[in-house]
């Protein structure tokens, strides 16, 4: 089992196209800080393979909130005190800052094409352009990249 932290983006988004439970056939379980929790429900009923718990370094978050919201804060801070191997993280700014504290980071889109390479899906296309439908954002480059890594870019 993969030791992985998660912020509410991709919990949302992978929850509105009905694939939440990739993220449990990729790591077996997801840890997420009350912040992320708070965001999620009601609208994202959490399985019980996403477990909450609660930062225990209130100065890291405190600098952390400076910049960044109440769940991406806690989630790096999160992801810090427990060595997770992966945090999911959408938000640039904070997938920049958790990248410069050497976190391992994997966002909503990098999540499908893992999910293919694991044949937990069949294709990734589909579930980005239902993505896109329901206003997730991602620049065209980022997603001609993910298409092109799922092998279904264009030839």
């Amino acid at each position: 089992m993969t030791l992985v932290v998660s912020d509410a983006s991709p919990l949302i988004a992978l929850h509105q196209i009905d694939e939440l439970q990739l993220l449990q056939g990729l790591f077996g379980e997801a840890v997420i800080p009350p912040a992320v929790a708070r965001e999620v429900t009601p609208g994202v009923p959490l399985p019980p393979w996403v477990k909450t718990r609660r930062p225990e370094q209130p100065v890291a978050q405190a600098i952390l909130l400076a910049s960044l919201g109440p769940g991406e804060s806690e989630a790096i801070s999160l992801a810090q005190e427990i060595h997770a191997e992966w945090l999911l993280l959408d938000d640039r700014p904070a997938r920049r800052l958790a990248e410069a504290l050497g976190l391992s980071v994997a966002g909503t889109l990098g999540l499908l094409v893992r999910a293919k390479e694991k044949d937990l899906l069949d294709a990734v296309r589909p579930r980005v352009e239902a993505l896109l439908a329901l206003g997730f954002r991602a620049s065209p480059a980022l997603v001609e990249n993910i298409l092109r890594q799922a092998g279904e870019g264009t030839p």
